[in-house]
């Protein structure tokens, strides 16, 4: 039987307030969008939580759409709960989002307040849970008025079926209109979940700008690039990498010649800060302030020990700073 480790919240400094509220998320959040789903080993997905609650990781990050198949990583992490986590289920943040596509007919995607509550009502269903504490809505919908899917996200709140409300890959001016609809309804928004990494730098500085201006937090996904910003692809491609396994997110071409240039200078630098290059590309993003948590994927348990193992040197000299913006300008 499952117990957890007793030496889980020795390091109180692994956490940060998220925004304006009162909630403090890791610094290093696990999600479950790939790994976890019914195709996956159940053995290695339940290692991987438990080793990472074990860490002091207590928010692991959801979606409706999350396996595959679809739904299939709620479930898995549902029976996760019901084996093993479940005790402690008050000393997690579960998180869960909607508005990707999930079923057939009109009703299956988007952010009208029918499909979100209704697949709020699914992933719970496949949890096991009575709430999430963060819903997400996972993109912006450009046909539905954003007071109707901010309203959804209230109602889901005032419901209970969800503690908090959230955005995922909002842009800047929809993300302050949304913050200030929910602000009106009584639901401050908690969190943003944009991409965000060394090679994809679309948040900065506006985005980041807003989230601090409206004191809502930031969950960061991708920040170690689909695995691109480690060392796993300086001697070709593994056959148990992203880039062989699941070409729908990483593809072999996007590995180039110019991008391992990179990363390998990169990858020099982290070794003298004493990191690999995955924890200093987690240090880094984790450099802002707004930056609540950074969120990890892992298919491996002992990638989960190493990326936690970015938070003991998350300070940057102004001229590591310099030298990686050199770096990623392709400079000498």
């Amino acid at each position: 039987m499952y117990s957890p480790a007793t030496t889980r919240y020795d390091s109180p400094d692994f956490y940060r307030r998220c925004g304006r509220s009162g909630v403090r998320l890791p610094l290093i959040s696990l999600g479950l969008w790939h790994n976890f789903g019914a195709n996956d080993s159940y053995a290695n997905a339940r290692a991987i939580a438990c080793r990472a609650f074990d860490l002091g990781i207590t928010c692991f990050d959801l979606a409706n759409n999350y396996g595959p198949p679809d739904g299939s990583a709620e479930e898995t992490f549902g029976k996760i709960l019901r084996d093993d986590l479940g005790a402690w289920r008050d000393e997690m943040i579960i998180t869960t989002k909607a508005g990707y596509y999930m079923w057939p007919g009109p009703y299956g995607e988007w952010g009208s307040r029918k499909y979100l509550l209704s697949s709020l009502d699914q992933s719970l269903k496949r949890l096991g849970i009575p709430y999430v504490d963060i819903f997400y809505s996972h993109r912006l919908d450009p046909e539905t008025p954003l007071e109707e899917t901010m309203g959804a996200l209230a109602h889901a709140v005032r419901s209970g079926k969800a503690l908090y409300a959230g955005l995922s890959n909002y842009p800047p001016a929809e993300t302050a209109r949304a913050a200030k609809i929910l602000r009106e309804l009584g639901t401050p928004c908690l969190i943003h979940q944009p991409r965000y990494s060394m090679l994809d730098r679309w948040v900065e500085p506006q985005l980041l700008a807003t989230l601090a201006e409206q004191g809502i937090g930031a969950t960061v996904f991708s920040p170690l690039a689909k695995g691109v910003l480690t060392d796993r692809y300086f001697k070709g491609i593994p056959a148990d990498s992203r880039a062989s396994r699941d070409t729908r997110f990483l593809r072999p071409e996007h590995i180039t010649d110019e991008v391992l240039l990179k990363t390998k200078k990169l990858n020099d630098l982290a070794h003298s800060r004493g990191q690999t290059l995955a924890q200093m590309a987690l240090a880094w993003v984790l450099r802002h302030p707004v930056v609540t948590s950074a969120l990890i994927g892992a298919s491996k348990v002992q990638q989960v020990d190493d990326c936690v193992g970015a938070v003991k040197n998350l300070h940057f000299a102004a001229e590591e700073l310099e030298r990686i913006e050199s770096i990623l300008a392709n400079k000498p």
